[in-house]
């Protein structure tokens, strides 16, 4: 019998974050690899869940998602980034930022068609353009110097990337794994892009509001001309702390959203029933709720920006996101990330991910020597992270 798994997702196979929370398990090693919260979201939240159990939310919501988190989701839009959406036609609720990224992905692309997106690439990009039959066209981003200062992009890179079959360009800001935020003049030059080749631009704002120092995040749908061409994901995951609850959703032009609502009805068709007025509880929360989960997050990654630099690991301090990134060239001569990564369990007992499992093949050697860890922990496993890294010193 021939190989069973279709030719397009070869090479999406077990991934390396199995392997590295298997390793964590067999070792007793303190788990900095995936990026998920170990503790919980608010109350606010979490009693609406509960309170919603045992009732017909049990049931099946409606297919574009209940009409309270839809609206909830369009006044969230509106009151963060001036921006009105139809909550009826222009927002649809999905299991997860990563549904709603597929579905688009599935609802948009002819074969053949070609996206445009910045690498290192969160995993389950590449693997959603492979099954709707599209194809990768990755552009770096690049560190700074010295590791001082925000990651960019070239723009002769980009624009070499753009060509006739080019149909998406996707925008992850702020950016996992760098926790880089794309500035408005980055984003300027983006939009130009998707006005003059007339590109559907998909942007993925999960982090939106795990923004440090001061620093903006300023979504691209808020640019001139972006409005009408662009598909804005989020999720509830992130800013409150329930990553299993997979609650997402996309906004945008009606017709785009119709189109990744045909392709959505057919995968998961609809969930979390209990879980949808929760998160809608929880997009009303006051600006101080927001404000006060980054905050708490930027504490988390100086703690552990100090346990890695303490370890001499270098890093490029994130403006956002739950991720530090790190060279290990002065603790590892041969500069090979995946086998730090694999070595590190037994070295100092702690887990992370080699960054260059985020490239694609052509571009691997960018990112052979980084490695991302989570700060996304509680004060205790952060501090015995950091007491194990002294190991490395």
């Amino acid at each position: 019998m021939s190989a069973p798994l279709a030719s397009r997702l070869r090479g999406f196979g077990t991934t390396v974050f199995a392997e590295m929370s298997a390793l964590a398990v067999d070792t007793g090693s303190v788990n900095l690899g995936q990026g998920f919260p170990d503790y919980p979201g608010p109350p606010e939240v979490l009693d609406v869940a509960r309170a919603a159990i045992g009732t017909a939310a049990d049931q099946y919501p409606p297919g574009p998602g209940i009409p309270e988190l839809r609206a909830a989701v369009a006044e969230h839009r509106r009151r963060y980034t001036g921006l009105s959406y139809d909550p009826g036609t222009e927002v649809l609720v999905t299991a997860g930022a990563t549904e709603a990224l597929a579905a688009a992905m599935l609802g948009l692309l002819e074969p053949g068609d070609e996206v445009v997106l910045f690498e290192p690439i969160y995993d389950s990009y590449s693997a959603s353009i492979a099954m709707a039959g599209g194809v990768v066209r990755a552009v770096p981003l690049h560190p700074p110097a010295g590791g001082e200062g925000p990651w960019t992009f070239d723009e002769a890179e980009l624009r070499a990337a753009v060509g006739s079959r080019t149909r998406v360009l996707l925008v992850n800001t702020p950016h996992n794994p760098t926790g880089k935020v794309f500035t408005p003049d980055e984003l300027a030059v983006l939009a130009s892009l998707a006005l003059e080749h007339d590109l559907v631009v998909l942007t993925d704002e999960v982090y939106e509001h795990l923004v440090f120092d001061g620093a903006r995040h300023v979504s691209p749908t808020t640019l001139p001309g972006m409005r009408e061409r662009t598909l804005v994901v989020s999720s509830a995951g992130k800013t409150f702390n329930v990553t299993g609850w997979k609650i997402g959703w996309i906004c945008g032009p009606a017709p785009l959203v119709a189109a990744v609502r045909t392709a959505k009805q057919f995968l998961t068709y609809v969930s979390g029933g209990p879980f949808q007025p929760a998160v809608a509880a929880g997009l009303g929360l006051p600006d101080s709720y927001f404000a006060g989960v980054a905050r708490d997050l930027q504490a988390r990654r100086d703690v552990l920006v100090a346990g890695l630099q303490g370890a001499g690991l270098p890093v490029v301090s994130p403006e956002a996101t739950y991720f530090a990134t790190v060279d290990v060239r002065p603790v590892r001569a041969d500069g090979d990330g995946l086998a730090f990564c694999r070595e590190l369990p037994g070295l100092a007992g702690v887990v992370a991910i080699p960054t260059v499992v985020f490239y694609t093949p052509e571009h691997a050697a960018l990112g052979r020597h980084l490695v991302r860890f989570a700060f996304c922990k509680s004060d205790a496993v952060l501090a015995d992270a950091v007491d194990r890294l002294r190991r490395l010193a």
